[in-house]
């Protein structure tokens, strides 16, 4: 058994989204597409991958992180430079800088990173790695 995280599937209400703000993040975080259809997309890294994908079965619009199930994701973001860079960019693609009074140590202090939340309410962190 080779242990790790094989994928995740996120499933939006805005197919729009996908090709929008996700596909910016996902791409600055040197996430590859690797596969496209009506309605979703998978980008890969590291042996990992992520899928977003519209679905007829939604039982609501929106997504609330504060209830049960995914609060965020967590992505590698490279040096601490490329961090302030993402962050810096992040708001003219659709991300919303969150804990900003707090930035870059909001998760403490030997822990550099940016949070972001988009228009649906998903959370994403940034984080430096040495």
């Amino acid at each position: 058994m080779t242990p790790g995280l094989h994928h995740v599937e996120l499933w939006v209400a805005d197919p729009e989204c996908i090709e929008g703000r996700w596909a910016w993040l996902l791409q600055e975080l040197g996430f590859v597409c690797s596969s496209r259809w009506d309605g979703g997309a998978s980008w890969s890294a590291g042996g990992t991958y992520l899928s977003l994908t519209t679905s007829p079965n939604l039982t609501a619009a929106d997504h609330d992180r504060r209830r049960p199930g995914v609060n965020h994701l967590a992505f590698r973001a490279g040096g601490q430079a490329e961090v302030d860079a993402l962050m810096t960019a992040a708001p003219n693609h659709g991300w919303r800088p969150l804990y900003a009074d707090r930035y870059p140590f909001a998760g403490g202090p030997e822990h550099y990173a940016g949070w972001l939340e988009d228009a649906d309410g998903f959370k994403v962190e940034v984080v430096a790695t040495p």
